[in-house]
């Protein structure tokens, strides 16, 4: 009697998107997802920290400062980041192909902002420059747009505090690499093709070994272009927790890139420090390393309490404190300290508060959208924050500057308390 062959098991179906996760994710996600996160900003803090400064000095035309330079390049490049992070992170909640939502365009705008990168390592005048940069703002807020989406997509409502504490630590990393790539390589081009480099091959192993969540062709709403445009205006009335977590955000970004825009010529022309490059590059290492002390800590302990305001409040008003230090004790030994407690602040914002603003997402179909819209907080500080500072330069130097982003840190702060659906 002849046996009967077995029929072959029929492929595992694609997950589905679920409205709120319940599944804790694993190790292997978690760090895969934050090394693509790390990666994006070494693409971005490698140039902003050294490399946009040291091209400004170079290439600024005669009869207009560097300051002034860096400013407007800077400031280009965070008007296109306000327009490109949410349109990607909408583009990507209707994206329907095989490889999911995120992962298509975390590879593509990693790779692009890569090749972005390079141009800007090339410009000759501040015209390409400022091109240069724009494009990399565009291509890298694709991916972390998606980066970001990632997130509320897959990772239940209490574990959202620890990876985001896991991707601010991969975020300060970045940072930190991205400084050092820019420092040790040798000559500013070299800087660029550096970060460029690691930017690609950071996102790998997400992009090649996570299979993410797959949106169905026909779960995907119907395309017209007015719907589609007024989704990005989130009403204040309608969602007010949003609105307030939205504002505390970019307050406190604001103050913080008051801070971090000039620190190279805060050194050189402020402090006199005979290696400003060196000291810009230690100072990142102590915020890192500070940092690293409270952010995984401090977005746990957040989810095991169940809160979120009081971390966001208190961190903001010492984030505060490190900077009016820069103001009242301007010596290398205050930058240090100043440093120290920031990093010690700031690991906890970082994670809580990213946690907290998936908390108030309105709709489940739109994270990346929405997120994107969120994430403007951090970008358009880097608009208003060219203008505002060399303003107050000019008119009151370093020390009015540091005394101005203390009193916009600790008014965000304190805004996190009109928040009413998070504890």
């Amino acid at each position: 009697m002849t046996a009967l062959a077995e029929p072959e098991p029929e492929p595992e179906p694609e997950p589905e998107p679920e409205p709120e996760p319940v599944t804790r994710v694993g190790r292997g996600w978690t760090s895969a997802l934050c090394l693509a996160n790390g990666a994006i900003w070494v693409g971005w803090y490698g140039p902003l920290q050294i490399l946009l400064a040291l091209q400004a000095a170079e290439l600024a035309p005669a009869g207009t400062s560097k300051e002034t330079v860096l400013a407007w390049v800077t400031g280009a490049g965070a008007v296109v980041s306000l327009a490109a992070n949410p349109l990607f992170g909408a583009v990507s909640d209707r994206t329907t192909g095989r490889f999911g939502r995120r992962a298509p365009w975390i590879a593509a705008g990693a790779v692009s902002g890569a090749g972005a990168l390079l141009v800007t390592g090339a410009a000759g005048s501040v015209a390409v420059l400022a091109l240069g940069w724009c494009l990399v703002q565009l291509t890298l807020n694709a991916a972390f747009a998606a980066v970001t989406a990632a997130v509320p997509d897959r990772v239940p409502r209490l574990q959202r505090g620890s990876v985001g504490g896991w991707l601010g630590t991969t975020q300060l990393l970045g940072v930190v690499l991205g400084t050092a790539l820019a420092t040790a390589v040798g000559g500013v081009f070299a800087g660029y093709a550096a970060c460029a480099l690691f930017t690609a091959l950071g996102v790998l192993p997400y992009v090649l070994l996570h299979r993410e969540p797959r949106l169905p062709a026909e779960e995907r709403p119907a395309f017209a272009w007015g719907p589609f445009l007024r989704g990005f205006w989130i009403s204040p009335r309608r969602h007010p927790d949003l609105a307030w977590a939205w504002l505390t955000r970019f307050l406190i970004n604001l103050g913080n890139t008051l801070v971090l825009l000039y620190l190279l010529y805060y050194l050189r022309d402020r402090l006199r420090h005979p290696d400003p490059e060196q000291g810009v590059l230690i100072l990142t290492a102590v915020n890192g390393v500070t940092m690293l002390a409270t952010v995984v800590a401090g977005g746990a302990w957040s989810d095991r309490v169940g809160r979120r305001k009081p971390f966001v409040l208190w961190s903001g008003l010492l984030m505060a404190a490190a900077t009016g230090l820069l103001a009242v004790w301007q010596t290398w030994p205050g930058a240090v300290v100043a440093a120290v407690v920031l990093g010690l602040a700031f690991g906890v914002f970082t994670s809580v508060d990213f946690a907290l603003m998936t908390d108030v997402l309105p709709r489940a179909a739109d994270r990346g959208k929405d997120l994107g819209v969120i994430n403007i907080a951090n970008s358009l500080p880097q608009v208003a924050a060219p203008a505002l500072a060399a303003t107050v330069v000019a008119v009151g130097g370093y020390r009015v500057l540091y005394l101005v982003a203390a009193g916009i840190g600790v008014a965000g702060a304190v805004l996190v308390g009109r928040i009413k659906g998070v504890r």
